[in-house]
């Protein structure tokens, strides 16, 4: 474990990466406003919550991004900065991205159909420059499915809240699982967001 931790610098600390969990995503919470996409555990509990930040009239990027989204924990904290770039690639930057950013890692759409996405995700240091392909994520946004991989380990998959007998499927819940493995669980979500959003 500690070989694998070692080259991936965003590697979890806690104890739970032994075993598979479950992470609910839904716009539907009742502690938050209507619309905001939040995370939550098997109880119910926010663990993530997104929010789209207002464009920044000062932000010094050429060209600047066309849509930010932020990544927060349960108490707001900023954990990412997610930009949207006009030529459908898009990167991911440490807390809220103001002042000095620190580049996590960089998402390039490589395939766009009306019914799928593949998206390449290079992280940040000198393997980003040898644009070497460290995580894909493949899937169809409008069905909430998806999978990341790291080479052929399956990192984590997306599904909607299928039910036995059910005939409709609501498209405003699904279940994101995450498999045990050193990535740490906010840079899935983070990537998972990236996903969603992934046909614009």
């Amino acid at each position: 474990m500690e070989s694998e931790t070692s080259d991936y610098p965003y590697a979890t600390t806690e104890d739970h990466h032994h075993i598979p969990i479950d992470i609910f995503g839904s716009k539907k919470h009742a502690g938050l406003p209507r619309g905001i996409l939040s995370f939550t555990d098997a109880s119910g509990n926010i663990m993530f919550k997104v929010h789209r930040q207002p464009p920044n009239p000062n932000f010094i990027s050429s060209p600047p991004p066309k849509d930010i989204k932020l990544l927060l924990d349960p108490n707001d904290t900023p954990l990412f900065s997610i930009h949207r770039h006009h030529n459908g690639n898009w990167k991911c930057y440490k807390g809220n991205g103001d002042g000095e950013k620190e580049l996590m890692f960089e998402v390039k759409r490589t395939v766009k159909t009306f019914t799928r996405i593949e998206l390449e995700v290079i992280f940040a240091g000198e393997r980003l420059n040898d644009d070497v392909c460290d995580l894909r994520v493949i899937g169809s946004p409008f069905k909430r499915s998806c999978s990341i991989y790291k080479d052929t380990d399956l990192v984590a998959q997306s599904s909607l809240m299928y039910k036995l007998n059910q005939i409709y499927v609501s498209r405003g819940k699904f279940r994101l699982t995450i498999f045990p493995g050193s990535i740490d669980h906010a840079l899935i979500v983070a990537l998972f967001v990236v996903f969603l959003n992934g046909r614009k």
